[in-house]
């Protein structure tokens, strides 16, 4: 028998703990970001659906977010309408004038193009059907008279009298309206081709 037993061994050292997950800092949500919220909101569910603590739970944050920005809710939905009257109608007008030199090329993409993105996102239907809320009804006048405005300066510049212009251009905003509306209401409805949109723009160009 050994003099110096041994030592016992030692319990083998706890597993060293996994690296902390390395944690990005969440960004801080902006206004726009409301708004585009509430915007999708409004697109699905109407007025009724922009409600502060469901749109955080679709942002991932709190109401303290909201308050952050907002005063109260008919702060973001004014806030939601401002950005639609950008995004829908200065920026497309913005886009035409440097994209399409020729107003008659202008009229036809922007009957197409607006006619079939509002078949497919119904917002511009649902703050129509809005219309008796004074914020919405406000808006709603506002993009009317700049969208018939520019298309009756369109008509103008195809050398139309004025007052003819005008008269063209709001029967190319109802029609681009009425088809976007007829078509939630009973998809399949309306043509879906686009040779129809053609000569609808066709029609409207006629003298």
């Amino acid at each position: 028998m050994s003099e110096h037993p041994e030592p016992a061994p030692s319990a083998p050292a706890p597993p060293a703990a996994p690296a902390a997950r390395e944690r990005r800092p969440r960004r801080r949500l902006t206004v726009d970001d409301w708004a585009e919220a509430a915007l999708a909101a409004l697109g699905e569910r109407g007025l009724a659906g922009v409600a502060v603590e469901p749109l955080a739970a679709r942002l991932g944050t709190t109401k303290g977010s909201f308050y952050w920005h907002f005063a109260n809710r008919d702060a973001l939905v004014a806030a939601a309408l401002a950005r639609w009257e950008e995004m829908s109608t200065e920026r497309i007008i913005a886009a035409m004038e440097a994209a399409e030199p020729d107003p008659a090329g202008r009229l036809a993409t922007l009957l197409r193009a607006a006619t079939a993105s509002a078949v497919e996102d119904p917002l511009e239907v649902r703050l129509l059907a809005a219309g008796d809320h004074p914020e919405v009804a406000a808006a709603l006048a506002r993009v009317t008279e700049r969208r018939v405005g520019y298309l009756a300066r369109l008509f103008v510049r195809l050398g139309f009298p004025p007052e003819a212009a005008r008269h063209r251009a709001f029967l190319a905003y109802t029609s681009y309206l009425g088809h976007a509306q007829l078509s939630h209401a009973l998809p399949g409805a309306v043509p879906a081709d686009p040779a129809y949109l053609a000569a609808v723009a066709e029609a409207l160009l006629k003298p």
